[in-house]
């Protein structure tokens, strides 16, 4: 063990997990991340699986086809996804602060967070409905269901493994995001790694909150597998 341990990055007294800044603020820092991170996977879901239907049933061939509706609603998404987060971030801290009174603190931070995953999450919405496999629509179809039955009640419950899956990949993105918005004073693990691990050379500070991002991570994603496998129909 004492070799493993040898291995590891040494902090400049040796304290690891006795470090002031780990005993004091990795507790509140792991808060602060879960909070943003559940707050904003709540609001993006809310406002980017809408969105997500809506492209679905406008584009060629679907439902309620609508070319110009589609379109319009494609080049929002797809000028929300081109801009880097952190680059987003910044432009839109006037709406930040407008909404949140600040721009520092996970609070204020759910609200970039929210806007660069809203379209991010539509697409993986819309991709995971259009996966849906055409003959089941066509026999709801063929059995005098209306167009808002078929798509509420037969191509979103067959995408439900899909969509966990999607919703999976946007709470790992986020927590991404959240750790990058660090730099910007988001509070969280993030910005416990910046202040420690990265401004003081504190690197038991940057290893201990690194492993944790990656321990969060890794049980989002076998809850998501997991939950996938449940709604999975077929």
């Amino acid at each position: 063990m004492s070799y493993f341990l040898n291995l590891l990055p040494q902090a400049a007294d040796g304290r690891w997990f006795s470090n002031p800044a780990i005993v004091n603020q990795f507790l509140p820092a792991l808060y602060e991340t879960l909070a943003m991170t559940l707050a904003s996977t709540i609001f993006t879901v809310l406002l980017g699986a809408p969105l997500g239907i809506a492209l679905v049933a406008t584009s060629r061939g679907q439902l309620f086809e609508n070319r110009a509706v589609n379109t319009i609603l494609a080049t929002i998404v797809n000028i929300g996804r081109s801009v880097p987060f952190l680059i987003l971030a910044a432009a839109i801290v006037p709406l930040t602060r407008l909404i949140a009174g600040t721009i520092l603190g996970w609070q204020a931070t759910v609200i970039p967070l929210v806007v660069a995953s809203t379209p991010y999450f539509a697409r993986l919405v819309e991709t995971s409905i259009l996966g849906v496999a055409y003959g089941k629509i066509e026999a709801a179809l063929m059995m005098g269901a209306s167009r808002l039955r078929i798509l509420f009640g037969v191509m979103i419950p067959e995408a439900a493994a899909a969509l966990v899956q999607s919703t999976t990949v946007l709470v790992v993105t986020i927590i991404g995001y959240g750790a990058m918005a660090g730099a910007l004073g988001s509070g969280g693990l993030g910005q416990l790694a910046m202040n420690y691990g990265y401004n003081r050379f504190e690197e038991d500070v940057m290893v201990i909150t690194v492993a944790a991002i990656v321990i969060i991570v890794q049980l989002t994603q076998m809850m998501g597998d997991m939950l996938s496998r449940r709604v999975d129909h077929r």
